[in-house]
């Protein structure tokens, strides 16, 4: 099983209630589930994503904006899904995350990325723009198609986030 990146979009309040019943329950179980409509697996896209941006020479604001979408940061309090033997990244760091207003900033520069132009930034030669890109091997499909696709799903999905001011739980699993 590869461990791949989990995004997810939750409320506030499921949030608090994941909080309240981990700490009631006597194994800490904060019954983490949300809804699998508003769970993104961004495979092993970020790491890559970001070095397309620093490769094409993508605005240093742009640049961390992608870097938030998919590290988080630390601004919320989630050790309670980070707790064995409910842990929600038993393969990767602790979970990190973005508030609604976090959320909504890095919405708004995603959407003023330009993908397409980045990856024709690329060297035209695929293995020479996946080894480039730190990518080892080839990808199914192409590189190219591959980010661009992520990074689509990656701006969609903090869109309806922040439409819906929703907060970004972000974990490797």
């Amino acid at each position: 099983m590869a461990v791949t990146q989990q995004l997810a979009r939750v409320p506030a309040e499921y949030l608090a209630a994941c909080r309240q019943s981990a700490d009631a329950s006597p194994d800490g179980d904060p019954r983490w589930d949300p809804p699998a409509h508003d769970v993104l697996d961004l495979d092993w896209a970020p790491a890559l994503l970001k070095r397309v941006g620093e490769v094409a020479g993508l605005e240093e604001v742009h640049l961390d904006a992608l870097r938030r979408a998919t590290d988080g940061d630390t601004g919320l309090d989630l050790g309670f899904l980070a707790t064995h033997p409910h842990s929600i990244a038993p393969f990767g760091g602790a979970p990190t995350g973005l508030d609604a207003s976090h959320v909504t900033y890095v919405s708004a520069l995603l959407d003023r990325i330009d993908m397409p132009v980045l990856l024709a930034a690329l060297p035209a030669d695929e293995r020479d723009a996946t080894a480039l890109v730190g990518q080892e091997g080839s990808i199914t499909g192409g590189l190219r198609p591959y980010l661009l696709g992520h990074f689509n799903a990656l701006r969609a999905f903090y869109a309806d986030a922040a439409e819906r001011h929703l907060l970004v739980v972000l974990w490797w699993d």
